[in-house]
C-alpha cells in the first residue's frame, strides 16, 4: 500500500472521527440552556434568578473569547485544547446534577463558559485544518449537520430521561455523553506542518513567524480597524442579544403553566429545530459559497424577528414545538456562517480563531443582555413584553445585515487571484 493511500486513508478516517466529535460535542451541549432552565424553575427558581445563572455562564465565556481563541491560535496541538474543554463540561454537568442550589449552579455556569469558548474555536480549527480554507463552507454544513442530528438525538433522550427518570438526571445523561466525544476526537490525525495545504486554493502551510502564504501575523488591532470584522460583531451581538433568552424564557413559561410532559416538550422544542438544522446546513454552507454571504444572513436573521411575534402571541405550550422550527433556519444558518466568516476576515495571516474569539465575545455580551433583560422584563412586566423586545433586537440584527454588512467572499476571491498569478 504506497503512501498516498495511507495518508488518504487517513484523511478519510479523521473527517468522519470529526463528523462523531460534531456529534458527541453537540450530545453534550444539549444538557445546557432550556434543560437548565426547567430544572431550575422546577426547585423554585423565579425567571429572574434563572436569567441571573446563565448570565453567569453567558459572562465568563464572554471574558474569555478572545484569549481562548488567541491560545488556539498558538497551539500547536488543537486536539488538546478541545479534550480540556470537553473534560470541563463533564464537571459542569456533574455539579448540575449534584445539587440545584446557588454555588454548584454558579460554578457549573463558570467552567461551562470558560470550556466553550475553547471548544468552538478549536473545532473550527481541527475542520480548517483537514479541508483547508477552500472547502470550508462545504465542511462547516456537515459539521453542523452531525451537531444538529448529536443534539436533537441527546434532546430526545434527555428528554424521556426528564420525564422518567428525574430532571436532575439530564445532567448525569450529559456527563456520560462526553466520553465518547473523547474517544471520536482521539481518533482525529493530522500533520501539524502541512495541515489543509492538500486542499485545492489553500495557502501554503504556516510559521509561527508568517502564517500561511507569507504574510505577516495580524494583531488583534489589525482585526478591531477591519470594518468587515466590527460590523459582523454588532450583527452577532444583535442576533444573541434577540436569540438567547428566547427558547428559555419559553420553557420557564410552559414548566410554571403545564403539569405533565413538560420536559417532553421542551425536548422536542430542540428536536425539531435542529432536524432543520441537518437539512439545511450542508445547503447553507454550498450557497453561501455560490450567492455570497449576505444573501444566506439576511434569510436566517429574518426568522429570529418572526419567532419571537409567535412566541408572544401563542399561549399554548404545544404550538411552541412548531414556532420553534423558524429557530433551526436560523441556527442553520449562524452555525455556518459565524467560522466560515471569521476564515473570510481573519483571510491567511494565523488569526482565524482569534476572530472567532471576537465573533464569541460580542455573542457573549448579546446573550449577557438577553437572558439578564428578558428575564427582568418578564418578571416585572410579563413574557408578551419581553418577547416584543427580543423581536425588536432581531428586527435590528436585520437590518444591520441588511445595509451595512459588506460581502466578506470577495476576499477569498481576491486571495485565490493573487495565488494564480503568482
Amino acid at each position: 500500500m504506497t503512501g498516498a493511500t495511507l495518508r488518504t486513508m487517513a484523511s478519510t478516517r479523521s473527517l468522519r472521527a470529526l463528523d462523531w466529535l460534531n456529534f458527541f460535542v453537540a450530545n453534550v451541549q444539549t444538557g445546557f440552556g432550556p434543560f437548565i432552565a426547567s430544572y431550575l424553575a422546577s426547585h423554585k427558581w423565579t425567571q429572574g434568578e434563572i436569567g441571573l445563572a446563565l448570565s453567569v455562564g453567558t459572562i465568563s465565556a464572554m471574558v474569555s473569547q478572545v484569549p481562548g481563541g488567541a491560545a488556539v491560535d498558538a497551539l500547536r496541538n488543537k486536539k488538546a485544547a478541545a479534550a480540556w474543554a470537553i473534560i470541563a463540561i463533564i464537571l459542569s454537568a456533574v455539579l448540575l446534577a449534584s445539587s440545584p442550589t446557588v454555588i454548584p449552579v454558579m460554578a457549573a455556569e463558570v467552567f461551562h463558559g470558560f470550556a466553550s469558548c475553547m471548544l468552538t474555536p478549536a473545532m473550527a480549527a481541527l475542520a480548517l485544518m483537514l479541508v483547508g480554507r477552500q472547502n470550508l463552507g462545504d465542511r462547516l454544513g456537515r459539521n453542523a449537520r452531525w451537531a444538529s442530528i448529536g443534539s436533537a438525538v441527546a434532546a430526545g433522550l434527555m428528554g424521556l430521561c426528564g420525564e422518567y427518570v428525574s430532571p436532575r438526571a439530564v445532567f448525569w445523561l450529559t456527563a456520560a455523553l462526553a466520553l465518547p466525544a473523547l474517544v471520536a476526537l482521539a481518533m482525529i490525525e493530522y500533520d501539524r506542518r502541512t495541515a489543509g495545504a492538500s486542499a485545492p486554493g489553500t495557502p501554503k502551510p504556516a510559521t509561527p513567524a508568517t502564517p500561511a502564504g507569507g504574510e505577516p501575523r495580524e494583531t488583534i488591532f489589525d482585526l478591531l480597524r477591519d470594518k468587515r470584522m466590527l460590523t459582523f460583531a454588532g450583527c452577532v451581538m444583535l442576533f444573541h442579544l434577540s436569540n438567547a433568552a428566547m427558547l428559555n424564557l419559553a420553557a420557564g413559561e410552559v414548566t410554571a403553566g403545564m403539569g405533565d410532559n413538560v420536559q417532553l416538550v421542551i425536548a422536542a422544542c430542540i428536536i425539531v429545530p435542529q432536524a432543520i438544522v441537518a437539512m439545511m446546513s450542508p445547503w447553507v454552507g454550498r450557497t453561501a459559497q455560490h450567492w455570497g454571504r449576505r444573501p444566506v444572513l439576511i434569510l436566517g436573521f429574518s426568522a429570529l424577528p418572526a419567532r419571537a411575534l409567535l412566541f408572544a402571541a401563542v399561549h399554548n405550550p404545544y404550538f411552541l414545538v412548531p414556532v420553534q422550527m423558524l429557530d433551526g433556519l436560523s441556527a442553520a444558518v449562524f452555525g455556518v456562517m459565524l467560522p466560515l466568516i471569521a476564515a473570510d476576515v481573519a483571510g491567511g495571516k494565523g488569526r482565524y480563531n482569534l476572530c472567532i474569539g471576537l465573533f464569541g465575545l460580542s455573542a457573549g455580551i448579546g446573550a449577557t443582555l438577553s437572558t439578564a433583560v428578558a428575564g427582568f422584563i418578564a418578571d416585572h412586566f410579563g413574557n408578551t413584553v419581553s418577547f416584543m423586545g427580543l423581536a425588536a433586537a432581531g428586527a435590528a440584527a436585520v437590518l444591520m445585515v441588511w445595509l451595512a454588512m459588506p460581502e466578506t467572499r470577495d476576499a477569498l476571491e481576491e486571495e485565490e487571484t493573487r495565488d494564480v498569478a503568482a
